[in-house]
């Protein structure tokens, strides 16, 4: 049984990382590990639970770096002024 949920574990993060950009492949490893730890400890649902911890932890990730761009965005026009 722990063989087949990390097989299923590592097949998702292999397909997740080769679909996804960095930022978003790393939030998908992260969150299927401690998904799927939390799901086997909470009634052996393992690869549910790393399926759902690696949607969960994109999500996250790509929230962040949302808001990091637009945080560049509202800096720049600021340093581009000229000083008068």
């Amino acid at each position: 049984m722990k063989r087949t949920t990390i097989g299923a574990v590592l097949a998702i993060c292999g397909v997740a990382s080769l679909a996804a950009p960095d930022a978003e492949a790393k939030g998908c490893i992260r969150g299927a590990v401690a998904g799927g730890i939390a799901g086997h400890y909470a009634g052996h649902h393992g690869v549910v639970g790393a399926v759902a911890g690696c949607v969960a932890a994109r999500h996250y990730y790509k929230e962040k770096a949302k808001q990091g761009q637009e945080q560049q965005q509202h800096a720049a026009p600021a340093a581009a002024a000229p000083a008068q």
